[in-house]
C-alpha cells in the first residue's frame, strides 16, 4: 500500500493504518486503546509505527 494513502488513512482512522502495517497483534490493541482513549494519542501512535524504521538522514 503505498505510503501517502497509509499516512491519510493514519490521520483519519488510526487503527485500520496500523492492521494495515503491523497486523492483528499487541500494536493493534494497544491503538485501539489509544485511540478511544482520544484522536490524537492514536495519530501519534499509528505514524510512529510507519515511521519507526525509516532513517532520518
Amino acid at each position: 500500500m503505498s505510503s501517502l494513502i497509509r499516512i491519510l488513512l493514519a490521520i483519519v482512522f488510526p487503527p485500520i493504518a496500523v492492521l494495515v502495517t503491523t497486523g492483528f497483534g499487541i500494536q493493534f490493541l494497544l491503538n485501539i486503546v489509544l485511540w478511544i482513549l482520544g484522536w490524537l494519542p492514536g495519530t501519534v501512535h499509528a505514524l510512529w509505527l510507519m515511521n519507526r524504521d525509516r532513517p532520518l538522514v
